[in-house]
């Protein structure tokens, strides 16, 4: 009888908590979507799918495909950010903040699909990241369809302006052209004459940015599912006019995306050239996971980027297991977007630098 008595007052005491006013979060915060930038599609796509009972993964997966099929500000999915050879490649990843697996795909070519390529890395091999032709073998073999062009006749016409334009700004840095477009070797090289490139060359370069206001760079997505399992998953085409081969931070774990089912989770966007030597979303987990809140742990992140690099362009948004969400960021105004069980539809926050 006593057993009885005890087991009922367990079962009682969540319903109590409520009616006295205590949060009970799991009851009211879960699922959760949150997403970098007002990609408003792609969230609601992962929110009908986590909603729906889907896993955290999957759910990463469908909001980040959704962001791949509309092209999100032309530089997710196909058609965007040609390199200087004028082709589109792909960089995703997806991590699994329960069983710690990733799957990342980087500069993969012929395949548009980032994100699910990425997952059948995580899914059927022992490995976390495939890149370039070998990624896009892997994923034709796994059932993607492919190989296609992922270049679009707006990429094209952008990469034949910036050839027009003697290939600048560009993404080198202490070399001489043979001729505006390259081959390029370093200024120091002894062979080169000075009838080869002229000495005005590097004053016309200038590093070309990766982002702005109106071209953001990546989709990167965090999504708690009903049961509390946490899971985040990215992709992004690159930067534009990127030197062919380049790999960002999108298919890096740890750089612009993390999880740990325990703590909480990190997305991440800006330039990831800069970004992966600092693991920002790691250090946001690893700061909440010492008992930093989501808001202090974003800010710290950034801090540590721009102390060293004070003209940064980024941003971090950290979320923590009870859905507590956060963003920091440097060099623009930047907006994330989330849906919970308590907003009628994605609401979208704003953070100043």
């Amino acid at each position: 009888m006593a057993s009885k008595l005890f087991n009922g007052l367990i079962l009682f005491l969540p319903l109590l908590s409520l009616v006295m006013g205590h949060k009970n979060v799991e009851l009211k915060q879960y699922p959760l979507v949150v997403s970098t930038w007002p990609f408003i599609e792609a969230v609601r796509a992962a929110w009908r799918a986590v909603d729906g009972g889907s896993s955290a993964v999957d759910s990463v997966v469908e909001g980040c495909s959704t962001c791949e099929e509309l092209r999100c500000d032309g530089t997710v999915g196909p058609g965007g950010s040609p390199d200087e050879n004028g082709e589109t490649t792909m960089d995703a990843l997806v991590m699994d903040g329960v069983t710690m697996e990733v799957g990342a795909v980087a500069a993969m070519r012929y395949v548009k699909d980032g994100i699910k390529a990425a997952r059948l890395v995580m899914q059927h091999t022992e490995h976390t990241l495939l890149v370039g032709e070998k990624a896009s073998e892997f994923a034709i073999s796994m059932g993607l369809p492919g190989p296609t062009n992922l270049s679009s006749s707006e990429s094209i016409e952008k990469w034949t302006k910036w050839k027009n334009s003697s290939c600048q700004p560009n993404f080198r840095k202490n070399v001489l052209p043979e001729n505006n477009c390259g081959p390029y070797r370093p200024n120091n090289y002894l062979d080169l004459s000075d009838e080869t490139c002229p000495d005005t060359y590097q004053n016309k370069i200038s590093r070309l940015p990766q982002v702005g206001l109106h071209s953001h760079d990546t989709i990167s997505m965090a999504v708690i599912d009903r049961t509390g399992r946490i899971a985040v998953g990215t992709s992004t085409n690159g930067a534009t006019f990127k030197v062919p081969g380049r790999v960002g931070d999108g298919p890096i774990a740890g750089s612009s995306a993390y999880a740990v089912d325990e703590v909480g989770a990190c997305c991440a966007t800006g330039d990831g050239d800069v970004m992966m030597r600092f693991l920002p979303c790691y250090q946001v987990v690893e700061s909440m996971r010492l008992g930093m809140e989501p808001k202090l742990a974003a800010k710290d992140a950034i801090a540590r980027i721009t102390k060293k690099f004070p003209d940064f362009v980024g941003a971090v948004v950290a979320l923590n297991k009870t859905g507590e969400h956060a963003g920091a960021c440097h060099g623009w105004t930047f907006k994330y977007s989330v849906r919970s069980p308590a907003m009628k539809d994605v609401e979208v926050f704003t953070v100043l630098p």
